[in-house]
This record gives structure tokens, C-alpha cells and sequence, in this order.
């Protein structure tokens, strides 16, 4: 596989690890995943949450966490690059982003919204920045406005498809009907489209697919379509690297295509997390505290904080919280290393569960 090359990085393997929050995806796994030949991301949302702080001061123990987070993720991949993953709808989104800048990350991605003020936060520094989006419509208003406004074009793109975990910009319905999407479709027209900002910036814009990558054959297809790497996520929940509880990474093997339910956040957008006794039988209740997670968020009306929901199955309280997977987390069987979904992502020959090539 040829190198994934995304401002000053030349990454081993065309793969991205994709950032999970709450807590999921920190420095343990990030750092793993880079040290092995790929890009480790780190989620900010809600980093703190281990810290006593976060309770009284959630956005100064983030802003400490983002800082130590990355200095051992670094650590571990013995300088290697890391990346993290702002959501554009996080409140005080631009101080978060200073904050990754100033600890030296390497790459900013941001989804779950229209991150306005990246370009210009990174402009000047030694930080990529790469956008997520899920449309040729959002794809094409969003490169317009930069171009025009800021001068610019991202230093790569991520496609997240249908198949992706956590928040994603699709209809519920469509997300409960995959197969009728004909999304490669809405890829090739982006990628066409991005070769029109390539010509005139006299730049490469690398073109990252996620959403549902299990294995090599799913790689070298997206390959194959002219995308220059892909992002994985789910498949790295199941590893000891992994920053989640033990009890986390148990329901991803121990689930089944039944237990896969599409929901909607708080935050009004749907999701694929997995069926537990917190979906099932969940009732509003009245929310005493916010955590200032989301720059759109009232408490009045929503049905649940998704902070404390998430930070609640992280910590391995399984069935009181919430717990985003991707479409395909029923294949996953056991927990194994990151070094070896890595080989399963970049190695025709090997195999999960055989050990050997």
C-alpha cells in the first residue's frame, strides 16, 4: 500500500484510526495505532471526564486532558504523528482547537457540523486539518465558501458513509435502510469534484473513506475508487489498547446484527449505537447539571445528557448508557492488539483468529 501523505505526515499505511468519544479513543489507542503505521486519532469530547475538576470545571479539565492526551499519545508512538477529532458543534469549539494546536497534534478533524473557523485557527501553523463530510451537496458548499472566503482548501477529506458509528449526517430512515443508498455513487461525484480545487490550488487533497471497513478486501475496494485511505473505528474498539472498560469492549464481541439500533441523540441526529437496557426503558428525566459539551443544547428539552450517558458506558456501566458502534460490529468476535487489525486492514494473507500469514 502506498504511504497516506496529509500536509508534513507521510503515514506508513493509508489508514485512520477514527476518534471516539466519550473516552474511547485517547492516547492508549491513538498512540498504538500510529506506532503500528497508521494515524491514531484522539476524541476531545469530553477528554476530562476521568479528572475530579470535570465535575465542577468540566472545560478546564478537557483543556488539560487535551494536553496530556496528546504528549503521551506521542510518547508511545515515539514521536510518530498524531491526530484528534473537535466536533464543530463542541462549545467553545475554537478554544479546543487552539489548545490541539499549541500541544503540538498534527491533524485536526472535524464532523458533526461546519467547522467555519478551522482554517483560519490552523493557518500559520504546522497542523492539517481535515473536514468530515457525508454529501456532495456539503462537500461542494463548504470547499465554495472556503475557497472564497478563507483562500484555502482542506489538507485531506473524510467521507463518512452510512455505515459509520456515532453521530451521522443521514435521515434515520435512511440509516435503517443501508442497502438502498447508493453512496458510491455520492463518492465518486465528490471525488470529481475535489479535482477541480486540486487543479487550482496546485495541491493533492487526499480523500479518506469511513464507515464500515472491516478487513483488507474493504480497503483495496475504496483504493480501487481512486480514495487515497480510509477510516476505521469499530474494529479498534476490540483491542487491549483500547482506552474503554473492558466491559465495553465485551459488548462489541458479544453483539449480534439484532442488537444494532438506530437512535436519536439529544443533539438531534441519529445514530446506530447498540440495544441495552438504557434504550429500552429509557424515560426523560430531569437533568440537574450540564456539562457544556454542545454549543446547541438545553437541557429543558432534551431526553438525557449525552455526556454523562456516554461517560457511564465507558466506564463499563454498560447497560445504564450509551453505546455508538458501526454497522458491522457484529463480525467483531474477540478482543486481539491493534497490531493485528492492522495486519488484517493492510495484509491480504492474514486473518483474524489464525495467528499466523
Amino acid at each position: 500500500m502506498k504511504k497516506l501523505e496529509i500536509g508534513h505526515m507521510k503515514i506508513k499505511y493509508p489508514i485512520i484510526q477514527g476518534g471516539m468519544g466519550v473516552g474511547v479513543s485517547l492516547s492508549k489507542l491513538a498512540g498504538a495505532v500510529s506506532k503500528a503505521g497508521g494515524l491514531g486519532v484522539i476524541s476531545t469530547a469530553q477528554i476530562g471526564f476521568r479528572k475530579p475538576l470535570f465535575q465542577t470545571d468540566s472545560f478546564k479539565a478537557n483543556m488539560e486532558a487535551i494536553e496530556e492526551e496528546i504528549k503521551k499519545a506521542k510518547e508511545i508512538c515515539n514521536g510518530g504523528y498524531i491526530g484528534v477529532n473537535i466536533m464543530a458543534v463542541t462549545h467553545r469549539y475554537d478554544e479546543y482547537v487552539k489548545k490541539a494546536i499549541e500541544s503540538g497534534v498534527d491533524l485536526i478533524i472535524s464532523g458533526a457540523g461546519i467547522a467555519k473557523s478551522l482554517p483560519s485557527l490552523v493557518k500559520g501553523t504546522n497542523t492539517s486539518f481535515a473536514p468530515i463530510f457525508s454529501s456532495f451537496k456539503a462537500t461542494k458548499i463548504i470547499l465554495k465558501m472556503w475557497d472564497k472566503k478563507e483562500g484555502v482548501v482542506p489538507d485531506a477529506i473524510i467521507i463518512e458513509g452510512p455505515e459509520a458509528g456515532g453521530h451521522l449526517a443521514f435521515k434515520k430512515e435512511e440509516l435503517e435502510n443501508v442497502d438502498k443508498l447508493n453512496f458510491n455513487e455520492e463518492v465518486r461525484k465528490i471525488i470529481e469534484h475535489v479535482k477541480e480545487y486540486e487543479k487550482k490550488y496546485k495541491k493533492k487533497i487526499p480523500i479518506i473513506f469511513a464507515g464500515g471497513i472491516r478487513n483488507n478486501e474493504d480497503v483495496e475496494n475504496k483504493l480501487k475508487m481512486g480514495l487515497l485511505g480510509v477510516q476505521v473505528a469499530t474494529k479498534f474498539v476490540a483491542t487491549k489498547e483500547c482506552d474503554a472498560s473492558d466491559e465495553f469492549k465485551e459488548m462489541y464481541v458479544n453483539s449480534k446484527e439484532e442488537d444494532i439500533q438506530i437512535t436519536v441523540s439529544p443533539v438531534g441526529m441519529p445514530g446506530r449505537a447498540l440495544k441495552n437496557d438504557f434504550l429500552k426503558h429509557r424515560e426523560r428525566k430531569e437533568i440537574n447539571k450540564c456539562y457544556k459539551c454542545l454549543s446547541k443544547c438545553d437541557i429543558k428539552t432534551i431526553p438525557y445528557c449525552i455526556t454523562e450517558a456516554l461517560v457511564t458506558s465507558v466506564k463499563g456501566k454498560v447497560q445504564d448508557g450509551l453505546m455508538f458502534c458501526g454497522a458491522k460490529v457484529h463480525e467483531i468476535t474477540e478482543i486481539t492488539s491493534v497490531e493485528e487489525v492492522m495486519k488484517e486492514l493492510t495484509s491480504k494473507k492474514y486473518k483474524l483468529n489464525t495467528n499466523s500469514y
